[in-house]
């Protein structure tokens, strides 16, 4: 049954990671700019409801183009920049300083991981060339299905 299903050409992990650091993160400036838009109304923000849901909006729209640029040139440089942009909306709700920080923390971390995750896949592809995508697996045995007892 399992014994001539072929391998899966397994995606990047680098790309991966950092695409969905960048979409949560686009989640994170929407809620953000929710309570703004709470905190404006009353009275706590100064910045009008119009302006705050227009640097919110922009800022998610780029985080989501930018996930799926991230692996194009420039894009680890773009998110990266996207990184301190997220933290600098500290500055309307000083939360986002620790978030930002955050996830700029698990940006750098999947950047990081991820590159190593690519690196030990090239080098396993390398060493057993007969189990990568393109030279397919060997037939292996299976175990004996054991009878279904009730």
């Amino acid at each position: 049954m399992h014994a001539n299903r072929p391998v899966r050409q397994k995606r990047p992990a680098k790309p991966q990671f950092t695409s969905m650091i960048l979409v949560l993160e686009g989640v994170l400036v929407l809620f953000a700019a929710l309570t703004a838009y709470g905190l404006s109304a009353a009275g706590v923000v100064s910045a009008s409801p119009a302006v705050l849901w227009t640097v919110a909006g922009v800022l998610f729209v780029v985080l989501v183009v930018l996930s799926r640029l991230v692996a194009a040139p420039g894009g680890y440089v773009a998110g990266s920049v996207a990184q301190l942009v997220v933290i600098a909306c500290g500055f309307v709700i000083p939360l986002m300083f620790a978030l930002g920080l955050l996830f700029a923390v698990l940006w750098f971390a999947s950047l990081r991981l991820g590159g190593r995750i690519d690196r030990e896949r090239a080098a396993f592809d390398a060493e057993y060339p007969d189990q990568t995508p393109q030279g397919g697996l060997p037939p292996r045995a299976l175990p004996p299905e054991s009878p279904t007892q009730p």
